[in-house]
């Protein structure tokens, strides 16, 4: 049954969808999104900011930036880059309820080295892979990072890499520039909102669009 879902999972991304793609971030301004901030110093706007068509995050404080609307069954497409020394970060989806720091969500790894692992974030937050169930228990220990199934297929400092998110009736598939990092069935977590983190140092995101599906 695990094999018949992701199938029809690959399927459905390979289809022309109808539905127009909805374009996240236009390059122009961070309207369509709410940032959160982890310092009564800092100031929402300083964390994120527009600068000649990239959204620029200063990677400290810590926070992250958290769409309006909340999405479900989609492939998200994120490119991302490291202007100085790669630290961490995220990509948030399905984030659930209020704003924390570290949301109720999934998040597919950013951080240098270990782009495609899953991380579990908050109690009940599950999926399965390769067969093994895995679930967050407690709000104690509120966090669970399942490994990537290849070698890092990241890019140098400077250049830019892609993620490919497909996110579709529970299945989970994570790709790093075109490599198949990561894919479970059996997410708890299907809809929500969509968040980038600033969790280290500078980086910087574009093309951040998302194909309903």
């Amino acid at each position: 049954m695990k094999s018949a879902a992701l199938l029809i999972l690959s399927l459905a991304v390979l289809s022309c969808s109808t539905e127009k793609k909805i374009e996240l971030f236009n390059g122009q301004d961070l309207d369509n999104w709410n940032i959160i901030v982890d310092s009564e110093d800092g100031e929402p706007e300083d964390l994120f900011y527009v600068e000649d068509g990239i959204m620029h995050t200063l990677g400290a404080p810590f926070g992250y930036i958290r769409t309006k609307e909340s999405y479900s069954n989609y492939k998200l497409h994120v490119e991302w880059r490291w202007t100085n020394e790669p630290t961490n970060s995220g990509v948030l989806i399905n984030v659930q309820g209020k704003d924390m720091i570290f949301p109720h969500c999934i998040e597919a790894q950013l951080m240098n080295g270990k782009a495609g692992d899953i991380v579990l974030m908050g109690k009940g937050a599950g999926i399965n892979v390769k067969d093994t169930d895995y679930m967050v228990e407690s709000e104690e220990n509120r966090y669970m990072a399942i490994e990537k199934f290849e070698e890092s297929s990241e890019k140098a400092a400077g250049e830019w890499n892609s993620y490919e998110i497909t996110s579709l009736d529970g299945n989970l598939e994570l790709l790093v520039n075109g490599v198949l990092q990561n894919k479970g069935s059996g997410m708890t977590l299907t809809e929500g909102n969509i968040a980038l983190q600033s969790e280290g140092s500078p980086l910087q995101f574009r093309n951040i669009w998302l194909q309903p599906l």
